[in-house]
């Protein structure tokens, strides 16, 4: 099983000291009713052997590497156990010879985002919905001081617990498996990232409401989420699913999106991306069973869901508190 006990430690002595009021218990709480393939998933944890990286490159990748290659054997025996951990999301990683070559080429988001954002030297920055923690990587890579990904799902925990055993364990960053509607108010952090959950949100406004309450005065947030084309009250709430998914609740409109931002108190809102999401950035790989953007189209066009929806476009928002 995983242990959190370093994460306090660490902790105890940061910004994020007042957690350990709620945390410790919280965790005890939700080792109690996981996922019934949680421990089986953690062992694969503990399966993979200890290599040491000599290279490691976050800053243009996630990527880990050594002098001497593996060997085919030892290359398929991790292959085979970072398997039993999918289907992998996001990506990709690099990992002694071995291409993870997840669903969503993430690095496309983050190429497209990193030269708008506030820099992240020596930041302590929260990742609300982190998934497996790619990104989370790519801002330790631009120097963050420490970074803290909140995600509920057990398999993308140990997936990240994985990927982390291969980048020689560094504590700097942490998955906790919570939502973020489970955490105190901390206002510690620096920069606070909220990317593809806006949408799966019921109330939105408590979302961009749950966000600001973890920032610090002037901290920024960077929120990535669906969008379509329209005015100031432009929103599309599908009447069942959304691009197969049944979890979609509200799809605003930029002007709309910003205008939510304005109401919950954010300053300095300002759109600086905005991107159809194509069939080279999420596709099929051979880490995925499931199906992928091309299976949530119109096969004669592209430009709408199979139920007819706008296709999915996303667009970057930068806030301040």
């Amino acid at each position: 099983m995983i242990d959190f006990r370093p994460f306090y430690q660490q902790i105890a002595t940061s910004p994020l000291s007042d957690w350990l009021d709620t945390l410790p218990l919280q965790l005890k709480e939700w080792e109690k009713q996981t996922h019934g393939d949680y421990e089986k998933w953690s062992k694969v944890v503990d399966f993979l052997p200890d290599l040491h990286a000599e290279s490691i490159d976050l800053k243009n990748a996630v990527k880990a590497d050594r002098t001497y290659p593996l060997s085919e054997g030892e290359k398929q025996r991790i292959i085979h156990h970072l398997k039993q951990l999918m289907p992998w999301r996001k990506g990709p990683y690099h990992l002694f010879g071995i291409h993870l070559d997840c669903e969503w080429r993430s690095d496309f988001k983050w190429d497209r985002l990193l030269s708008h954002l506030a820099p992240l030297k020596d930041r302590i920055i929260l990742d609300v919905g982190c998934g497996s923690g790619y990104h989370m990587w790519r801002m330790l890579g631009e120097g963050a001081k420490m970074v803290v990904g909140i995600d509920p799902t057990e398999l993308f925990l140990c997936q990240f617990e994985a990927v982390r055993k291969l980048l020689n364990n560094d504590r700097r960053v942490n998955l906790i498996p919570l939502g973020i509607e489970q955490m105190q108010p901390l206002a510690a952090f620096d920069t606070v990232f909220s990317m593809g959950v806006l949408y799966h949100r019921k109330s939105p406004l408590d979302h961009l409401a749950q966000l600001k309450n973890q920032l610090k005065k002037g901290g920024e947030l960077v929120l990535e989420t669906l969008v379509i084309d329209g005015d100031v009250n432009s929103i599309l709430v599908p009447t069942d699913r959304y691009a197969k998914m049944k979890n979609v609740y509200f799809i605003p409109s930029v002007p709309a999106l910003v205008n939510w931002l304005e109401k919950t108190g954010f300053t300095n809102v300002r759109c600086v991306d905005v991107a159809i999401t194509t069939l080279e950035e999420q596709r099929k790989t051979d880490w995925l069973e499931n199906e992928s953007l091309i299976d949530f189209l119109d096969p004669n066009d592209h430009s709408k869901t199979v139920e007819g929806y706008p296709a999915p476009k996303r667009a970057v928002i930068l806030a301040n508190k």
